[in-house]
């Protein structure tokens, strides 16, 4: 195992930013000597309910022809995202572990503790499935913020799910895995809607808890819930 590294990296001027996403991860990995790069995101650390899912991707081959295609999850259709996630899990071009944090957890130790944890979670998941000898690993993880108590080198990206290929890949499954997750929630509590809003706060969703009060899957901490 090694030392997590504690400078932070300015990726502003790096030359490698205008390669795109395909080259982005190639370049860290050449950059810092490293045989494997993980990419991990995550989707709903905003929404009132529902849990946080997090993802750690792969990259094994980036020809592939639908990696032109992927994107940050926040830019691409809910059509687009399903079309793309479905070719991912079908292709040996890349591997995903995810993990989650729900409701409970997050009122427990807050959302970013309960994200952390869930991004530590599937990065543990994918080396131990894959075999990855930590010392040969680079963990990219999205935003400003390392993952806690996790002893392998790290970088955080800010905005790395519109740089790099690993954390975009990460980014469209843990979105889609919790839309579908909210679909089967909402199939047991119709009455607030939740195929629709997927959990996040807007008019529609705030007037339900109002109407209905708060489901077992609320947050219960977060100011809307406590408020209302």
């Amino acid at each position: 195992m090694i030392e997590i590294q504690k400078t932070k990296v300015n990726f502003e001027n790096e030359p490698l930013l205008q390669k795109g996403l395909v080259f982005f991860d190639e370049e860290l990995k050449r950059k810092y000597s490293r045989k494997y790069i993980i990419g991990v995101d995550e989707a709903g650390r905003g929404p009132l309910a529902g849990p946080v899912v997090a993802c750690a991707s792969l990259i094994s081959d980036s020809s592939c022809d639908f990696f032109k295609e992927v994107n940050d999850s926040k830019k691409l259709s809910p059509k687009k995202r399903e079309i793309l996630f479905k070719k991912m899990i079908s292709s040996n071009a890349v591997r995903f572990g995810f993990a989650y944090s729900d409701n409970i957890e997050i009122d427990k130790i807050n959302i970013l503790n309960a994200t952390l944890l869930a991004m530590k979670k599937s990065v543990m998941r994918l080396v131990s499935y894959l075999s990855i000898d930590m010392d040969d690993l680079l963990v990219i993880v999205d935003g400003n913020q390392k993952i806690r108590d996790f002893n392998c080198f790290q970088i955080p990206i800010v905005k790395g799910d519109s740089k790099s290929l690993s954390i975009a890949s990460a980014s469209i499954f843990a979105k889609v895995l919790r839309d579908r997750w909210m679909d089967i929630i909402d199939m047991n509590n119709p009455v607030y809607d939740f195929k629709t809003h997927k959990g996040y706060p807007t008019k529609k969703h705030i007037e339900l808890i109002k109407k209905h009060g708060l489901s077992a899957y609320h947050r219960k901490s977060y100011a809307p819930c406590k408020v209302l």
